[in-house]
């Protein structure tokens, strides 16, 4: 475990196993504080990934820093993190303060430069997000808004909505989706077990091919499989 204190040099092998602890510690600290983490940057996030970066990154490349202490304040860091998220759902003011409301950038096709400045966004930076979001003319625009993960949302006028069976009065067959039964060549067991089938089951529905052969299979609301990908002779 000498690896793991501060040392006047490490061997090679004291770096690669401070390597792998560091990763996998990150790893760990990152799953207890949740997928908000990872999904999206917002105020709070951007704040705790910047500095756990920089605290775990030391240690692994300066062989005069010890380990141990980057893994504490990780883990305090990972701690204030949770309870800050927590008293943010408790309290109003801390809630607006880490996550503030999306702020109105277009309404009934009319841009509020006031707020786009607020946001700290050039216009051309608005427009190629609209051109993201397929939207030609900011007149058809009923409203759009900059949310705190940093992502535009945009609803377009009534008007230039795409026409749905709804709005013509079509019948329509239930919503049917499809799921990897087979990835990669692996079974998806979980997904086996919760459509109550077995593996027997899948071998039917897949012959004449076998399992070994299928690098991708889906299979559907309905339970029918369907062969994607299969490997090359």
């Amino acid at each position: 475990m000498d690896f793991f204190k501060s040392q006047e040099s490490l061997t090679a092998t004291g770096w690669i196993l401070r390597s792998i602890v560091g990763f996998v510690f990150l790893i760990v600290a990152a799953k207890f504080m949740g997928q908000r983490s990872i999904s999206q940057l917002r105020f709070l996030d951007f704040i705790i990934a910047l500095t756990l970066g920089n605290i775990i990154a030391h240690p692994l490349s300066d062989e005069h820093l010890g380990l141990k202490g980057s893994m504490i304040t990780t883990v305090s860091l990972v701690i204030l993190y949770i309870l800050a998220i927590w008293l943010s759902l408790k309290i109003p003011l801390l809630k607006q303060f880490f996550d503030p409301p999306a702020i109105i950038l277009i309404q009934e096709g009319k841009l509020d430069y006031r707020n786009l400045t607020k946001a700290k966004l050039p216009i051309e930076f608005l427009f190629a997000e609209l051109r993201k979001a397929n939207v030609d003319d900011i007149s058809k625009v009923a409203f759009a808004a900059w949310e705190p993960g940093g992502t535009l949302s945009v609803f377009m006028n009534t008007a230039f909505q795409p026409i749905t069976p709804t709005d013509l009065k079509l019948s329509t067959e239930p919503f049917n989706l499809t799921k990897p039964i087979i990835a990669d060549g692996h079974i998806e067991h979980a997904l086996l077990r919760e459509i109550g089938k077995d593996r027997e089951w899948l071998e039917a529905e897949i012959r004449p091919r076998v399992l070994k052969d299928i690098i991708l299979a889906t299979v559907d609301s309905k339970q029918s499989v369907q062969v994607q990908v299969v490997r090359e002779p």
